[in-house]
């Protein structure tokens, strides 16, 4: 199963920003474990899901030729968790590219929850190439 946690672009503007969602949904592999009873989300799928409509904005950003390159996620800084997500959450990301280089970008992230802040972080990533 492909280990994707954005189901929805909304937005993109290359260069700037994405906004991205995903459908919080109790059949998620995660819940099983994470809690018995209590399902909520783990923070730190929240911050992959995150990375991951950043590297769809950072890959758009750059230009054609480098299009394919595989995203690799490097750090991570500011990571703060408000509130719990739970089966039903619609989590929107809204994504900024602060750093673009030909080999790294740094982006600023927010999720929400009904207008709600769940968690922020700041994200790295490099570039590589496909083998």
């Amino acid at each position: 199963y492909p280990f994707i946690l954005i189901d929805r672009i909304i937005k993109l503007i290359a260069g700037k920003e994405i906004v991205a969602l995903k459908n919080v949904t109790i059949n998620e592999a995660f819940f099983q474990g994470h809690f018995p009873g209590v399902p909520i989300m783990p923070g730190v799928l929240i911050v992959e899901a995150m990375a991951q409509a950043g590297g769809v904005l950072a890959i758009e950003s750059l230009p054609a030729e480098q299009h394919g390159k595989l995203v690799y996620f490097m750090g991570m800084d500011k990571v703060k968790f408000r509130k719990p997500v739970v089966p039903g959450d619609q989590l929107i990301f809204q994504v900024q590219l602060l750093k673009l280089r030909s080999k790294a970008a740094k982006i600023s992230g927010i999720a929400t929850v009904d207008g709600n802040r769940v968690a922020e972080a700041e994200l790295m990533a490099s570039f590589g190439e496909n083998k």
